[in-house]
């Protein structure tokens, strides 16, 4: 068997139950990505591309044959939405690190009250439209699993903004998106939630203090250039 091979057939076996290879590998491209976001590295684009791909035909297991017994379309479909909403967070941090070269592709900041307000909606109308689309493919949990989607796509695109509210998102994403993954057996993606949730609280923390200190840095200039 070739390592394609492998990607594609291999298996283990996790508290008795067998789960693809190619789950663990996705999501362990998606905690790299993570981390490379974290430190506002263009790279964690591509990576998490890569790692989207592969957990797509994890969580479409009628079409790609995944040992589990449950479909999470909105697991499925949030990973087309995030290659798609990634290709803009690549080429919007391209842009940002070219015009500045030498430091970090994004700054970060809080959303304005307006922005915070779209997001608002947009999670609750989001969570509500997909909703009765997930229930009626027949997708297992169709609530929790319409909440993840919309908020993984807000929290991508949170990201590709530079708000330090993405991580919010994400934390929320996690508290619901870990009880469902365990109940439909998908072992290590549940797992990887966990690490995300940790991870995200360390983000949170990383992304605040560094927009405290880039406010502090540009106030005293502001104010000299309107003296």
């Amino acid at each position: 068997m070739g390592p394609l091979g492998w990607l594609l057939d291999a298996q283990v076996q996790v508290a008795g139950s067998p789960v693809l290879a190619r789950e663990i590998v996705g999501n362990a491209f998606g905690l790299i990505s993570a981390l490379l976001g974290l430190r506002r590295l263009v790279w964690a684009w591509p990576v998490g591309m890569i790692g989207n791909a592969l957990l797509l035909t994890v969580f479409l297991g009628g079409v790609f044959a995944t040992p589990q017994e449950h479909d999470l379309y909105g697991q499925a479909g949030r990973q087309v939405f995030f290659f798609t909403v990634s290709v803009y967070g690549w080429w919007r941090w391209q842009r940002n690190r070219r015009a500045d070269a030498g430091r970090a592709a994004v700054v970060p900041r809080w959303a304005t009250g307006r922005e915070r307000l779209m997001l608002l909606a947009a999670a609750v109308i989001g969570t509500v439209a997909a909703y009765p689309v997930l229930k009626a493919l027949g997708s297992w949990g169709p609530l929790p699993d319409a909440w993840i989607l919309t908020g993984s796509l807000l929290a991508t695109y949170g990201m590709a903004r530079g708000w330090v509210e993405f991580w919010l998102l994400w934390i929320a994403v996690d508290a619901v998106g870990v009880p469902l993954l365990l109940r439909g057996g998908f072992y290590p993606s549940a797992v990887m939630y966990l690490i995300y949730g940790a991870l995200c609280v360390w983000g949170f923390a990383a992304w605040w203090r560094t927009s405290r200190a880039t406010t502090t840095v540009r106030t005293p200039i502001y104010r000299e250039a309107t003296a």
